[in-house]
């Protein structure tokens, strides 16, 4: 999903994404919490951080290649 501006990078929704939904979370900056307008996730920055490393980790092998026809 594209970034209007050039400022602060966008986190994506840790809920939604494991979904295979794009979705940019919006800051609170009154409650200091980042939250989604999709679904009902909200959680601080560092607990968005933490989901979405969960995220890179199903992802990690997305642009290897595995060639399962070689002989041993």
């Amino acid at each position: 999903m594209a970034q209007a501006g050039k400022g602060k990078l966008n986190y994506r929704c840790p809920s939604c994404f494991m979904r295979d939904i794009d979705i940019d979370m919006f800051f609170d900056a009154e409650k200091e919490e980042y939250y989604c307008i999709r679904c009902c996730y909200h959680g601080s920055e560092a607990d968005v951080l933490e989901k979405n490393q969960m995220a890179r980790f199903r992802y990690r092998d997305m642009l290897r290649r595995f060639d399962f026809d070689e002989e041993k």
